[in-house]
């Protein structure tokens, strides 16, 4: 129990270090709070003046200024409360503007299949309860709680000198609402990390519908969908459901202590004031007390509550910013300038964590600087996994990857890609303006350049048919293009770049026979005197290639140009064959 505590400790102590630039609001903050305590107390003192002074001497005038004075207090109490209010939202958002900037950019620097193994719609849902649930509790804590305390203090002191007998009676009360509170935790923070699952669960499922929903359409799967999707969330609800029900018990028993504290209270006060043991005024007070009393000491009874709630948010907060990178820089990595584009395998074998199915089985691979090189083999041969190992998404193995003769795990990473150009198969454009995607690689192009790419990709013909031009939003995923018009956009975007490494992965395996002609032409013409690896299925795209490389089974079966490997009559020339075959069967 006390290792759990001290971790609940470490964790809020370690995610109140986003707040240091918000330190001297929080402090106004509290200082305001004490300052409300402070009102809160001395308000019952004024009016057991009011009702003392009514059976004794006092006059109407005294009457009034005491109530003057009470409506002073109120107005001050309410004006810090406003202050407050705003400043702990102040500090709230910095605090989340922190935590969030933490954690995206975690987000975007951790190795690829910690993202699909768990999802977008997972890692976001969490994320957005992981932190909105640390804010309420640590609101509570710095601004509910710490003034409570204050506010205890001082009233229990003041109730002693007023009478110490009423004190000890509410007080013999007050531990009730701490012994309910403390049978109720477990369960509420139980329900708050089924919850946090539940949520990630829910919005994965509907975060992949969404991203797939012209093949959700296509299998007309669309009230499938919804129903699924509605049962979950009626799951998730039905255990929120069971929660409020549960804690409106809860707080139902401690009301009902409070209650009775209230009841006794009065009930022994006004036999002493019938006794003449009490004043009126003393009695009244004593209620007031007792009603603002119990509100600190649920506070106090709900803090291991809180401390439970905000650790559970904290983990899967801190869950995404401890994630092991273990492609993370070399303290010494160095950047990657002047590149000539040599890139070199050394014995390369690779296989991923998920599967321990060898992928790569020693590739030895000698790539000159200007010259092309293609992929061809069956799928899951290692083809997309030689040029993931280039960019550095991945380390071999074992083995070695080097550009320029620097490995590249001597290299800062955005250095690396900061000299490849890649256009994949499934052209991922955002939903901005064709401007803005083209230029994605160089935000500081200018137009003429943007438009000088747009028609070396053979795609400023179509852009101009658009409806505003380069203007055009392009959509979700680019869902407003056609697939060759995405892939011309990519294509434009890889051009713009200008990398002195380009990564072509089936870019042209989504046009027609016509478009792809014009626009492996502009790709042609952009290769020359770069290094390119290119990844086809489609034999046809990689025939003027300096070397194709045919990978088989985690290894390179046969490697020459298009004419030896043709004149080897090997397995190249079978795939040509099948192809060929193919094209003529379905004439």
């Amino acid at each position: 129990m006390r290792s759990a505590a001290g971790t609940h400790r470490k964790q809020i102590s370690r995610a109140l270090g986003y707040a240091k630039e918000q330190k001297r609001y929080i402090l106004i903050v509290l200082v305001f709070a004490l300052f409300a305590a402070l009102i809160g107390v001395a308000e019952p003192l004024l009016m057991r003046h009011i009702f003392d002074s009514l059976g004794s001497q006092g006059s109407i005038k005294e009457v009034l200024l005491t109530a003057g004075g009470l409506i002073a207090l109120a107005f001050t109490k309410e004006c810090l409360s406003a202050r407050s209010n705003f400043l702990n939202w102040k500090t709230r958002l910095s605090i989340h503007h922190g935590l969030l900037s933490a954690t995206v950019e975690r987000l975007h620097r951790l190795p690829l299949e910690n993202q699909r193994k768990e999802g977008v719609g997972a890692i976001m849902s969490k994320l957005d309860r992981g932190i909105q649930g640390f804010l309420g509790a640590l609101s509570e804590i710095v601004f509910n709680l710490i003034p409570a305390v204050a506010y205890l203090l001082m009233a229990v002191t003041i109730m002693l000198r007023l009478d110490w007998r009423m004190t000890l009676l509410v007080v013999a009360f007050s531990p009730l609402p701490a012994i309910i509170a403390s049978f109720a935790a477990p369960n509420q923070t139980k329900r708050e990390e089924i919850l946090m699952q539940k949520w990630g669960m829910i919005y994965s499922r509907f975060n992949e519908v969404l991203s797939g929903i012209v093949t959700v359409r296509s299998f007309a799967m669309e009230d499938y969908e919804k129903k699924r999707f509605l049962n979950h969330v009626g799951e998730a609800n039905s255990t929120v459901v069971k929660g409020v029900g549960y804690d409106s018990k809860v707080r139902a028993f401690q009301n009902l202590s409070i209650t009775t504290a209230t009841i006794t209270a009065v009930t022994f006060g006004s036999f002493l004031v019938l006794k003449g043991q009490m004043t009126l005024g003393t009695l009244i007070a004593f209620i007031a007390y007792v009603g603002g009393l119990f509100g600190p000491v649920q506070n106090l009874t709900n803090i291991y509550r809180i401390i439970r709630t905000a650790s559970v948010s904290l983990g899967h907060i801190f869950s995404i910013l401890d994630t092991q990178d273990y492609l993370g820089d070399a303290p010494d990595a160095k950047e990657l300038k002047n590149v000539e584009g040599e890139i070199l395998f050394e014995n390369v074998h690779f296989h991923y964590n998920a599967t321990n199915r060898p992928i790569l089985k020693g590739i030895n691979l000698h790539i000159k600087a200007g010259e092309t090189v293609a992929f061809v083999g069956p799928s899951g041969t290692g083809k997309s996994t030689l040029t993931a190992l280039v960019q550095r998404f991945y380390d071999p193995v074992s083995g070695s990857v080097s550009i320029d003769g620097k490995d590249v795990r001597s290299l800062k990473q955005q250095s690396i890609r900061h000299n490849i150009g890649v256009v994949l198969q499934d052209a991922l454009l955002f939903n901005e303006s064709i401007r803005d995607n083209i230029a994605y690689g160089k935000p500081d192009a200018t137009p003429e350049e943007i438009e000088e790419a747009a028609r070396a990709a053979n795609a400023h013909e179509f852009i101009m048919k658009l409806e505003n031009g380069y203007n055009t939003f392009a959509g979700e995923r680019g869902s407003r293009l056609s697939v060759g018009e995405r892939q011309r956009i990519a294509i434009a975007r890889a051009i713009l770049k200008n990398p002195p490494i380009l990564i072509l992965d089936e870019a042209t395996s989504a046009m027609d026979v016509e478009l792809e002609a014009l626009v492996q032409e502009a790709l042609e013409r952009l290769m020359r005197g770069r290094t390119s690896i290119i990844i086809a299925h489609r034999l046809s795209t990689v025939v003027k290639a300096d070397r194709i490389l045919v990978l088989k089974e985690g290894n390179i079966l046969e490697a020459g140009n298009h004419q030896a490997l043709m004149a080897a009559n090997g397995y190249y020339a079978s795939l040509v064959e099948k192809q060929v075959k193919g094209l003529f069967a379905a004439a």
